[in-house]
């Protein structure tokens, strides 16, 4: 015995159009043989409930089914279009429906105006010019809209006519008989490649392209404190669009030169600096080359050699004015490797009265200060 339809849609007899409507949608998406795992039964099912809708969505019929039964509705074949009660929604909607939507809206319509793309320029600036900012002069390569036919594509004089293989629509319409019926399937024109139009005299100077390729010279105005990795956008400096479409942006990316004294992190800087046993030992003020200009660092008496000093506000600016990163200095003691025979004399009797040892703390120093660090 036939299975009942209302059974087969999962919805009471009460059932509006609606509902029955809803109720087969998704019996649809999950039998369809396009999304099914197992086809062969899916196939089977989806025949049934397209047979199931097909009357109950037809009030004459599902009046007659809900009056007689199988016996009103026997002798009469599926419709030839699976998809047939959707009203003025069609294939369009079902095809939606299962893969996510976006199928229609992508080829029916023509295409319009695309943006152009946008470039990318790497330029490399020195620390100097990252502390300082500066201004630099780059040139690049572009497509610009042809200036012989103002970007159309089409020769001075001449005209764009609508694609006479799909009407100007930019879509191909492809009708395919199954056994559940007629698929249409829409896609991209591969004449006018979606436009719409197409150039019968194209422009000799771009080639029906409406866009030439062309050097530009562009000066960069690069602020105080980038860093690496920092980019500058320049509207409208990129590609140029297509059917009237707006210009990309430039890029500009930077890094930063590797620095023969300098080391960088963030806004801070690092240097090292060498000084003398005897600065070391008395302690000294010292001059200090910065990115700024000279500077006076206060050195402590016995400073080692590796002690750190930091200069606050003497590092990077940053690129949005909010002050600026410290300067760290480290010091190196430096030993002499050649002595004059007086240098000698006076460090030998230096050692003699006791400069040559070694202050070290003793051992239960070490030991109290190792139960203080738990």
């Amino acid at each position: 015995m036939p299975a009942d339809f209302y059974e087969l849609l999962g919805v009471k007899r009460t059932a509006t159009e609606v509902e029955i409507k809803r109720a087969y949608r998704g019996l649809a998406r999950k039998y369809h043989p396009d999304v099914a795992t197992d086809k062969v039964a899916a196939e089977a099912h989806f025949k049934q409930i397209n047979e199931a809708y097909s009357v109950l969505s037809d009030p004459q019929k599902r009046q007659l089914y809900d009056t007689y039964g199988h016996a009103a509705v026997n002798g009469q074949p599926p419709p030839t279009n699976p998809f047939a009660g959707f009203g003025s929604e069609g294939f369009g909607d079902i095809f939606d429906m299962f893969f996510g939507g976006g199928g229609r809206t992508q080829t029916q319509q023509r295409q319009g105006p695309l943006r152009g793309q946008d470039l990318r320029y790497d330029l490399q600036v020195t620390l100097e010019e990252a502390f300082e900012g500066t201004q630099r002069e780059i040139t690049y390569k572009h497509l610009t809209a042809c200036a012989a036919c103002k970007g159309s594509g089409a020769a001075p004089g001449t005209l764009i006519v609508a694609c006479d293989r799909c009407g100007g629509t930019g879509a191909q319409r492809t009708v395919r008989q199954t056994p559940l019926g007629q698929f249409v399937t829409q896609s991209t024109c591969t004449k006018c490649g979606g436009s719409g139009q197409t150039i019968p005299t194209p422009c000799e100077t771009c080639g029906g392209r409406g866009r030439t390729e062309t050097e530009k010279t562009l000066t960069v105005k690069i602020p105080a404190g980038v860093d690496d990795g920092s980019r500058i956008r320049i509207s409208g400096n990129g590609e140029a669009g297509v059917r009237g479409g707006g210009p990309g942006d430039l890029y500009v990316f930077l890094s930063i030169a590797r620095h023969s004294r300098f080391r960088r992190d963030g806004a801070d800087l690092y240097l090292d600096v060498p000084i003398s046993f005897p600065q070391a030992a008395l302690g000294a003020v010292i001059g200090v080359e910065a990115l700024e200009g000279p500077l006076e660092l206060q050195i402590a008496p016995g400073t080692q050699t590796g002690s750190l000093y930091r200069m606050r506000g003497h590092g990077m600016p940053t690129v949005r004015g909010a002050g600026r990163g410290d300067l760290l200095v480290t010091v190196h003691v430096i030993v002499p490797s050649k002595l004059s025979k007086r240098e000698r004399e006076l460090l030998e009797e230096y050692a003699s009265i006791g400069g040559d040892r070694i202050e070290e703390r003793s051992f239960f120093e070490r030991v109290k200060d190792a139960f203080k660090a738990e």
